[in-house]
């Protein structure tokens, strides 16, 4: 796109082997360039759209692959920053452009003369001679205008269009009102009463958040999830540890400007009228259509299973927790802010060690160095860092990912550590996208850029970043995630890396979580920071014995979000979304000492956008698959088998959307997986014959 009023560094990539100039990108070039990208865009359309040739494969399709690369590349500068490194300029821009974006694509789904060449091909694809990935291509496109309402009258159309653009608009501020109300609350604390049981890695953390936002001393608890649960962990005073919860989980339901009950509210009916346009009974029925699990029935009937054999266990580990609270003299129920400190503390009882101990063992750094190692002895890949390249964040790490034979694979970037102007989770996305087509500007394909967002707290300087366990899977999975486009092997881009179903997408990242905790890796990488000792072997057999350790809690908090996700989106209209909640909580039988991972007013993932509305439960879904993956190197004997190695990534991480999930599963492990390496995973499948157990 050459119109020189705009800044050519948003569509024109010079930077190190093809990045963007990060640093040469202002604020006020996003909506210029939105602007310009859109109405270019919107001319490529239109004259595929109106090609008078006879419809191909290549003039419609392939043509519609390729067209908006300047589109693209705005929005994924802008959306990486709008999600890692906003701020005031972002945020208003960002409620502009989204339902902005929305009318663009509800017109391109709706443009009946591109439909029909679509809808012609589609008619005629046994004869076209199509490859296996064309077909999942054409067939893509075809359900995508379909479901964008290129079948409805026209009346219909313009009021789906409406409805998508409120709901783009809904889902962003949805998610600036969770964000503003974890940055807008924090709890300082000086005296050293109030810091009673935190171990020095926490006080470190918290000083340095103190730093982050204005306080030259101090100490400060943010609801930043690698402060408040080790605050909730190891802090003894138990006042400190409810007003830090309660504030955690009311974000998003502190009445005024950032409540999201409203919003969740108009969301619902929205999403149930589209789906009701579009000739399905619910919203769940839309969103499942395309997926593996096909159906709401086949995701409860998990769910359920799961819920039943989690409760159970959950109330016996909540039995053992109200034991050590009697043990010490106190008289209170176990509450939702008393979980962790208590587990944490039957922990060392039962295994011998502390969160506190393991960190030291735990650096970021070699963590990383973790994640590129078991990448090459599975897939042959290097990671070189690049020292000097300007990102998006002065925090971002920049690396190149070559092949055995040294050839340039793709561009990985980390962005580790939590700051006010980066939402909180984790996540993987991606600058540019693997694919093979011929382009305007003369390139043969794209290499990945991809990039992975954590949320861990930044040390004081001169200090290692030390993570938890959970820290370090959660590296572990968002590399899985960043694998899965870098390994991508496709001709298409829709098809690239991650273009593939929801309840598809989280098996090679939650796959890659197993390699962590292999114990020649461990041995390897777990490495005390001050000393460079390896973790004691009696402290890493007490590591994997206790892996399944509060699993009835964590099951607990995952599923009751899945189930309360689906019965949003399999019943009618919603009048009252918290009562919803609760109705579905009393029915499940909810422990009142754990509340929803992801409490319905800070559901982001379901309501802050729709990726994962109707689609929550894909983690566990993903979980059967995964257990059933690693259970097959398991039985080679080799967790690095190179002939399982190979089948991994030739049928799972490298072929992307191409060929059918079910087909390419199937390829690598010889048949579908049964729950049951989840359940035994998880610590679950023996629930019964523990029930009399001490534990």
């Amino acid at each position: 796109m050459a119109d020189l009023s705009i800044n050519q560094a948003l569509v024109h990539w010079d930077g190190h082997q093809g990045l963007p100039r990060f640093d040469t990108i202002g604020d006020k070039d996003f909506a210029p360039a939105f602007d310009a990208a859109i109405v270019s865009h919107a001319a490529e359309i239109d004259a595929i759209a109106d090609n008078s040739d006879e419809p191909t494969f290549d003039n419609t399709v392939t043509a519609l692959e390729i067209a908006g690369d300047a589109l693209s590349r705005v929005s994924a500068i802008f959306w990486g920053k709008a999600g890692a490194h906003t701020n005031e300029t972002i945020q208003t821009l960002e409620r502009d452009i989204a339902p902005k974006m929305s009318r663009h694509y509800s017109r391109i789904g709706m443009n009946a003369a591109l439909f029909s060449r679509i809808d012609g091909l589609w008619e005629k694809r046994a004869g076209l001679d199509l490859t296996k990935e064309q077909e999942r291509v054409l067939e893509r496109h075809w359900k995508g205008f379909v479901r964008a309402g290129a079948k409805l009258p026209k009346a219909e159309q313009q009021r789906l269009a409406d409805i998508n653009e409120t709901l783009a608009g809904l889902g962003a501020r949805f998610g600036q009102n969770v964000l503003g109300d974890e940055t807008s609350w924090s709890l300082k604390l000086s005296d050293e009463a109030d810091l009673e049981g935190l171990p020095q890695f926490l006080r470190d953390a918290m000083a340095s958040a103190a730093k982050d936002r204005g306080e030259e001393d101090g100490y400060m608890v943010t609801l930043s999830r690698s402060i408040i649960e080790p605050f909730l962990t190891f802090s003894t005073r138990r006042d400190l540890r409810e007003q830090a919860f309660r504030a955690w989980v009311a974000r998003g339901a502190n009445g005024g400007e950032t409540d999201n009950i409203g919003i969740v509210k108009e969301t619902l009916s929205l999403r149930l009228e589209k789906a009701r346009l579009l000739g399905y009974a619910d919203f769940a029925a839309f969103k499942l259509d395309n997926t593996m699990a096909k159906t709401a029935d086949a995701v409860n009937g998990l769910l359920r299973q799961v819920w039943n054999k989690a409760r159970s266990k959950a109330l016996e580990e909540e039995a053992s927790l109200a034991g050590l609270i009697s043990e010490e003299g106190r008289n209170h129920e176990v509450m939702p802010w008393d979980w962790r400190h208590y587990a944490e503390k039957l922990r060392q009882r039962m295994f011998d060690f502390s969160e506190s101990e393991l960190k030291p063992y735990l650096q970021l750094e070699k963590v990383i160095d973790a994640c590129f190692d078991v990448a090459g002895r599975l897939f042959g890949i290097t990671a070189t860092e690049v020292k000097g390249v300007a990102a998006y964040h002065p925090d971002v790490r920049v690396f190149e990912i070559r092949d055995q034979d040294g050839a340039l694979k793709a561009l990985f970037l980390g962005d580790y550590f939590a700051r006010s102007s980066k939402r909180s989770g984790a996540w993987m996305s991606s600058f540019q996208s693997q694919h093979k087509l011929p382009l305007k500007n003369g390139a043969e394909g794209e290499l990945p850029i991809i990039y992975n967002v954590c949320n861990f707290a930044k040390p004081a300087a001169g200090k290692p970043a030390l993570l938890s366990l959970d820290d370090a899977r959660t590296l572990f999975h968002e590399f899985g995630h960043a694998l899965h486009g870098m390994l991508s092997n496709v001709t298409y881009p829709s098809v690239s890396g991650t273009g593939v179903s929801r309840d598809f997408v989280e098996l090679p990242s939650q796959l890659y979580e197993h390699w962590l905790t292999v114990p020649e890796i461990l041995e390897k990488y777990a490495v005390h920071y001050e000393t460079g000792e390896p973790m004691p072997k009696a402290m890493l057999d007490k590591v994997l014995a206790a892996q399944t350790f509060n699993a009835g809690f964590a099951t607990v908090e995952f599923t009751s979000s899945a189930l309360v996700d689906m019965a949003f989106h399999t019943r009618g209209s919603v009048d009252d979304p918290m009562a919803v909640q609760k109705e579905v909580l009393d029915e499940l039988g909810m422990p009142a000492s754990i509340v929803m991972r992801h409490a319905t007013p800070h559901f982001q993932h379901v309501f802050s956008g729709d990726g994962y509305s109707a689609g929550y439960y894909s983690y566990m879904w993903s979980e059967v698959l995964d257990a059933d993956a690693f259970a097959a190197f398991e039985e080679s004997g080799n967790p690095f088998d190179p002939v399982m190695a190979r089948k991994l990534k030739n049928n799972i991480y490298s072929v992307g959307g191409a060929i059918d999930p079910e087909e390419t599963y199937k390829a690598f492990r010889g048949k579908l997986p049964d729950p049951q390496a989840m359940l035994k995973k998880k610590g679950l499948s023996m629930v019964i014959e523990l029930s009399g157990s001490d534990a």
